[in-house]
């Protein structure tokens, strides 16, 4: 990890990938979508504080959740920081869009229930035929 011109150690994108498992051309993506800045050295080469990897986590986590990078982009900055309190508030609209969002996944929670249960009931028949035949 090298260090930029302050006192936080700063890392490469390679070493941001390699900290977080996200692909480099990731961590680019996450960069032109705002919700990621690195700073640049004399040679241009991409660096990011240390706190980014905390940040590129919480990015794929709400990616994994299903949120699209605009969406999360108005998220993050309402998500507690390294100092333990949010940065900026949700607005109503936000506030609606999660809402709603968070009752479409519990829907799709009770699909894949639902799902499971029929899975089960055809493994617990193709057992039980297997063990008379």
């Amino acid at each position: 990890m090298g260090e930029g011109g302050g006192a936080e150690p700063r890392l490469t994108i390679g070493a941001l990938a390699r900290h977080t498992g996200v692909s480099e051309r990731s961590l680019r993506y996450y960069e032109q979508q705002g919700l990621l800045v690195a700073e640049r050295s004399p040679g241009g080469h991409r660096r990011y504080p240390e706190r980014a990897v905390h940040r590129v986590i919480r990015i794929q986590e709400l990616f994994a959740a299903g949120m699209c990078s605009s969406k999360i982009e108005q998220v993050l900055p309402c998500l507690r920081d390294e100092d333990g309190g949010p940065s900026g508030r949700a607005t109503p609209l936000l506030m609606s869009d999660l809402t709603e969002h968070r009752a479409r996944l519990d829907r799709l929670i009770a699909e894949l229930e639902i799902s499971r249960e029929v899975l089960d009931q055809v493994i617990e028949a193709a057992v039980g035929n297997g063990e008379r035949g």
